[in-house]
C-alpha cells in the first residue's frame, strides 16, 4: 500500500455481542501498531444489534459505508464454536460478493484454547475474500488470556507492516 502511516484510514469492525470487549482492544491495539496511529473508527457490531436482521437500516448502511470507505479494515472476532461470531455475520452479508474492491483486511480472532487458533484462516478469511477484501496476511489468532502479551503479536505486526508497506522499513 503506497500510502502513508498518517494518510492511512483505519476502521476496526468488532463482532463481539459484548461491547469494550477484549476482542475491541486486541483489534484497537493491531489497528494502531500497524498504522501508527489509532483507528480512524470502530464499528462495534453489538451496538447495531438487531438493526443487522433487517435490510436498509441507516445505522447499519452507515457502518458499511464506513468499511467500503476504508484503506484498511481490521475485522475482529470472539472464536464462538470453532468460528466468528453471528454478529459478525449479519454484518458481512450486508455486502455483495466483490463490492469491497480490493480493500485490505486483517482478520482477527481471540479464543479460550489453540485448538482454534486456524480459525481464522478456515471460516472467516474466506468470507471475507469473497465479499472483496484483500486479506495479504495470515489471520492472527491470539488467546484471549494474552491478547497483549502473545509472542505471536510482534512477528505478525512486523509482517502486516511489511507486506501493507506501511511503518518504518528497515
Amino acid at each position: 500500500m503506497a500510502a502513508s502511516e498518517s494518510a492511512l484510514d483505519v476502521v476496526v469492525v468488532v463482532g463481539n455481542p459484548k461491547p469494550g470487549s477484549r476482542t475491541r482492544q486486541a483489534a484497537e491495539l493491531v489497528a494502531e501498531r500497524v498504522a501508527g496511529h489509532p483507528a480512524d473508527e470502530v464499528i462495534e457490531l453489538a451496538d447495531l444489534g438487531p438493526r443487522l436482521l433487517g435490510w436498509g437500516d441507516e445505522e447499519v448502511g452507515r457502518a458499511k459505508a464506513r468499511a467500503l470507505a476504508a484503506d484498511l479494515v481490521v475485522v475482529a472476532s470472539p472464536t464462538f464454536k470453532a468460528t466468528y461470531t453471528g454478529l459478525l455475520k449479519l454484518f458481512l452479508e450486508q455486502f455483495d460478493a466483490g463490492e469491497l474492491a480490493g480493500t485490505p483486511a486483517l482478520p482477527v480472532m481471540l479464543g479460550g484454547s489453540p485448538a482454534h487458533q486456524l480459525a481464522g484462516e478456515h471460516t472467516l478469511k474466506p468470507v471475507l475474500v469473497e465479499i472483496g477484501f484483500s486479506c495479504p496476511t495470515p489471520s492472527l489468532y491470539l488467546l484471549d488470556s494474552e491478547w497483549d502479551t502473545s509472542p505471536a503479536l510482534a512477528p505478525w505486526l512486523e509482517q502486516a507492516k511489511r507486506t501493507l508497506g506501511v511503518g518504518s522499513q528497515p
